[in-house]
């Protein structure tokens, strides 16, 4: 279920990974093991005096029996005592949840159906991976582009809701070298449940490496760099291209030269028609599918952009 590193040991619980998954992970044990005691003391002495005081003989008669002024007290105060170290220890962990670092690595994350799109200050983009240096301060900020996604890392014990029009913002600091799931805990449309990606912990030199090795995205041969747009745009969660199988949206393995059926009739695919295709998708749906599912990628792609993906859909054969 959980991309771990095989030093990791698995509990009841996910592994945790972060700072705040401590945290988290006490005050859920202290909720565990409080309401267990409560119900074994409450639950088990309603059992014996059920037995105990039980009815005997037909001739026997309930006592009267007065009220305990300091039982009755010790029974609320105790409670009490009890909810309110809850209140102020659950407040502490939301807390520190919520403040966020000053210092922090940045990093922008944008939800879409169905994939998570991350941007790095120095301009390097992925699609559903998120990799950080470990023992860092992360600041995650977030928006979606279209509807209402949650980010989860259950590792981390975070999540928060991203909302399209408005930033959320999220952070974490992993002590745990691996790799982790993300989720979209809010359902989102037809693929909510392929909307996983996973977040990356290296070491400082490795993440340092990683990012130099993304920079030189530029220089890539142009086939190369479609490819890459294709995975950061995510249009593999909606297109299959290692064979025919359909997916939310039709398959492009092989099919540049042939023969489609559209709502507008029979097309060739060619250069023009996936140009038209990934800038205005309703214009010839394929029949079979539906429209105002794919997003227009209008004013998101530049010609060089949209001249390297379609180079990288020719070449799958």
């Amino acid at each position: 279920m959980f991309w771990l590193s095989p030093a990791h040991a698995q509990t009841f619980m996910p592994t945790a990974a972060s700072d705040i998954a401590g945290d988290v992970d006490n005050l859920y044990s202290f909720l565990l093991i409080s309401s267990f005691i409560s119900c074994v003391i409450l639950i088990g002495g309603m059992i014996y005096f059920v037995y105990k005081y039980r009815r005997k003989s037909p001739n026997d008669k309930t006592p009267r029996i007065t009220h305990n002024n300091f039982l009755e007290f010790l029974w609320s105060f105790i409670p009490l005592v009890i909810f309110m170290v809850i209140f102020a220890w659950g407040w502490k962990v939301y807390h520190d949840m919520r403040s966020m670092p000053e210092n922090g690595l940045e990093i922008h994350v944008t939800g879409k159906q169905w994939a998570w799109e991350i941007q790095y200050k120095s301009g390097v983009t992925t699609s559903n991976e998120v990799v950080v240096p470990i023992d860092t301060d992360v600041k995650l900020i977030m928006t979606s582009r279209d509807v209402l996604h949650s980010f989860y890392v259950p590792s981390f014990r975070i999540k928060q809701d991203v909302i399209p029009g408005r930033y959320t913002t999220l952070w974490f600091n992993s002590n745990k070298l691996g790799e982790f799931h993300i989720f979209c805990t809010e359902y989102c449309g037809t693929s909510h449940s392929g909307m996983i990606g996973k977040l990356r912990v290296v070491t400082r030199e490795d993440y340092d490496k990683w990012l130099e090795q993304e920079s030189k995205f530029s220089t890539l041969p142009i086939a190369e760099r479609g490819a890459k747009l294709f995975q950061n745009k995510a249009c593999a969660s909606c297109h299959s291209v290692v064979d025919s199988s359909v997916r939310v949206g039709p398959a492009l393995y092989q099919k540049f030269g042939k023969q489609q059926i559209t709502s507008a009739g029979e097309v060739t695919v060619d250069e023009e028609y996936l140009r038209e295709s990934i800038l205005n998708p309703n214009a010839k749906i394929v029949k079979g599918f539906n429209p105002n599912i794919m997003p227009s990628f209008q004013g998101q792609l530049n010609e060089a952009e949209l001249l390297a993906i379609i180079e990288y859909i020719k070449g799958l054969k």
